[in-house]
């Protein structure tokens, strides 16, 4: 076959498949360039998800009637003054997306300065309908309709109308985030959907565009090496997503996903973070144009650094410090007035007085407080006020004012004796009553640890991890790992089962989650097979879920994060999932937030239980992620390290 040159027709649509892959690629082009045009307010329209209607419309510098129709050839542009392409300084600069759109849509593009009258040119897939005046304020509008409509090829490759409107969504919120002095609105199917205005701080804006909790728990990052910029904002390790798509980056006011930046971030918050958690940020790197390439992909998401190392230092340590600088932040906290709420108990009493005397006082008083060592998933309330006189762990101890040189004195008349390894006060010959500790009684022998594979518990290291005696070893086993394995299987054996569904618990006052449109849409999608699981959801409105019941083996716990987790694991696996897949990738989620967490204080009875049923659970040997859920070391291994053999 001769060589042949190619008709303009489909020159541009070949530059319109590597320009316009889906309606969130042609909305992103237009945007971009009325914020090139100097623009302070952009408006812009959808109609089902974009694929039937796009509408731009900004108060730029605007073009006169001979402008318009250059702007429609390709490699035609006003965004480069030279031919210097390595020092651009705007969002885009090829001109070939106008061409190309038009040449895959019906396309209306209608403009004025604030000098000349308005102008506008219609084409239909390429070819000229109309061109002439049009009355028009000063600035551009462009209409995109039917996209891809006569090309079927690329049609019948779009997704639903939800996800290309989610699509839509995030190119248009990330350029917001990019731009604060600009306003923009954003209307779907007649409804507003995004509105923010001109003039807001980055981090106003940024949390405004996610969530508005963001602000309360995330620090400032600002760092500077030599001619390399950081700044932004980056939340608290203990505000994190599910999935990674809250990572918001920026090189010289352009979006870009950059695998090296993100690669960044996770290395800043590594010790500081589950693997399979991610922070949200809002990173802006300002930098010299010619030391970044923003023209190695047609629509200009990737980039390339001169000194990629210089970048990634400047990242992680960027959020380290900032992270640094939050200091106990960096932990989530009770609230102020929580400690208000627990009655303290007495401080020391007089020397010169008989402690036993008041024994009987003191025990009342402090009946009314709950017994710390028993709280299981209450765990987290806080300690009483004066620590001074409690242990820390809330076991009774006694401490500070109590100290054990003043107590051998009291307490030689009485003939009580202190034991300075339990911190306990035992009476002497007379029988007079203790002060009362809170060790829990025993109910039953201690069982035998040749009798099961796990062994016995013997103990609770660091509030994570339960060290079982075996009759061929130690067992350390990680709690939380080991109880999300637990409640998947559990689940999963509910779902197989005769009913095909798990068993539910009603909320007594169903809670109400606030999440943006496009994840409630996620969800919506899902209501029958969330169902199965036991949770009941309905639409609450445009932005926000209700939650009237939940799986009854997670039990009332962190609803809020529940659902904001399966909402955005649901965006990113979602499409490429089975139905099979899908329901373990929804059981694995809710089974992570039904488990025992690290930290929380376990009795052995407790510990005994977990034991228990981890020997007859399948694959209960590792979590749902994939890491160990406990390991063994032998007794000849202990043996050797204590050159016994």
């Amino acid at each position: 076959m001769s060589i042949r040159r190619l008709p303009d027709e489909l020159i541009n649509r070949i530059a319109a498949g590597e320009v316009v892959e889906k309606p969130a690629s042609a909305l992103k082009e237009l945007v971009e360039n009325s914020v090139d045009a100097g623009s302070t307010q952009i408006d812009i329209k959808l109609s089902n998800g974009g694929l039937d209607l796009i509408i731009v419309a900004d108060n730029g510098c605007g073009m006169n009637a001979n402008e318009i129709p250059i702007a429609l050839e390709r490699h035609a542009t006003s965004k480069l003054s030279d031919d210097a392409i390595e020092m651009v300084s705007t969002l885009g600069f090829r001109g070939e997306a106008l061409p190309s759109i038009a040449s895959v849509s019906k396309f209306t593009i209608e403009s004025r300065t604030l000098e000349s009258d308005g102008y506008r040119i219609t084409t239909d897939h390429g070819v000229k309908t109309y061109e002439g005046p049009a009355a028009v304020p000063p600035g551009t509008r462009v209409s995109v309709e039917n996209l891809f409509a006569k090309v079927p090829a690329r049609r019948k490759f779009l997704r639903s109308k939800r996800s290309e409107y989610a699509a839509s969504l995030d190119s248009i919120r990330r350029l917001a985030m990019a731009r604060p002095d600009i306003g923009f609105s954003l209307e779907h199917d007649g409804r507003r959907t995004l509105s923010v205005q001109a003039g807001m701080s980055p981090p106003e804006r940024v949390a405004a565009l996610t969530s508005d909790a963001l602000a309360e728990n995330s620090v400032a990052v600002d760092l500077q090496r030599g001619n390399v910029k950081l700044g932004g904002i980056a939340s608290l390790p203990t505000f994190n997503r599910g999935v990674a798509d809250h990572q918001f980056l920026f090189v010289n006011g352009r979006p870009v996903k950059d695998r090296l930046l993100i690669g960044a971030i996770r290395g800043a918050y590594a010790e500081m973070l589950a693997r399979d958690r991610h922070a949200v940020v809002a990173l802006f790197i300002d930098m010299p144009a010619d030391e970044v390439d923003v023209n190695v992909h047609p629509a200009k998401t990737e980039v390339r650094f001169r000194d990629p190392t210089q970048v990634r230092g400047l990242i992680v340590s960027g959020l380290r410090h900032a992270l640094d600088q939050g200091g106990f932040r960096a932990v989530q906290r009770p609230a102020e007035n929580a400690a208000s709420n627990w009655q303290v108990e007495p401080i020391a009493p007089d020397p010169q007085h008989n402690i036993f005397d008041q024994s009987h006082h003191t025990m009342n008083q402090s009946s009314s407080m709950q017994d710390y060592s028993g709280l299981g998933a209450s765990n987290s309330a806080p300690l009483p006020i004066d620590q001074r006189q409690y242990g820390s762990s809330g076991e009774g101890g006694l401490r500070g004012d109590y100290a054990p040189s003043s107590l051998a004195e009291q307490n030689t008349d009485y003939k009580a004796q202190y034991d300075p390894l339990t911190g306990e006060i035992t009476a002497g010959a007379d029988d007079i009553a203790p002060l009362m500790g809170r060790a829990e009684e025993a109910h039953a022998p201690v069982p035998q640890s040749a009798k099961h594979p796990l062994g016995v518990a013997r103990g609770q290291v660091a509030k994570t991890y339960i060290v079982a005696e075996a009759e061929d070893g130690l067992v350390i086993v990680d709690q939380h790992a080991a109880h999300e394995r637990l409640v998947l299987e559990r689940m999963r054996a509910a779902i197989e089962g005769s009913e095909n569904k798990v068993a539910s618990q009603v909320l007594l006052l169903p809670e109400v989650v606030e999440l943006d449109e496009v994840a409630c849409d996620r969800l919506e999608s899902r209501f029958e097979e969330l169902a199965q699981f036991g949770m009941e959801l309905e639409r609450f409105g445009p932005a926000a879920i209700l939650v009237r019941s939940v799986p009854a083996v997670l039990g009332s716990g962190a609803v809020q994060d529940l659902i904001t987790d399966l909402a955005d694991e649901i965006g990113v696996y979602d499409e490429a999932l089975s139905l099979k897949e899908r329901i373990d990738l929804v059981a694995s989620t809710m089974a992570c937030h039904g488990s025992v967490r690290a930290g929380r204080v376990l009795n052995v009875a407790e510990m005994n239980a977990l034991l228990r049923e981890m020997e007859v659970t399948p694959h209960s040997g590792q979590c749902n992620h994939g890491r160990p859920t406990w390991v063994k070391l032998a007794l000849d291994d202990v043996e050797k390290l204590f050159g016994r053999k």
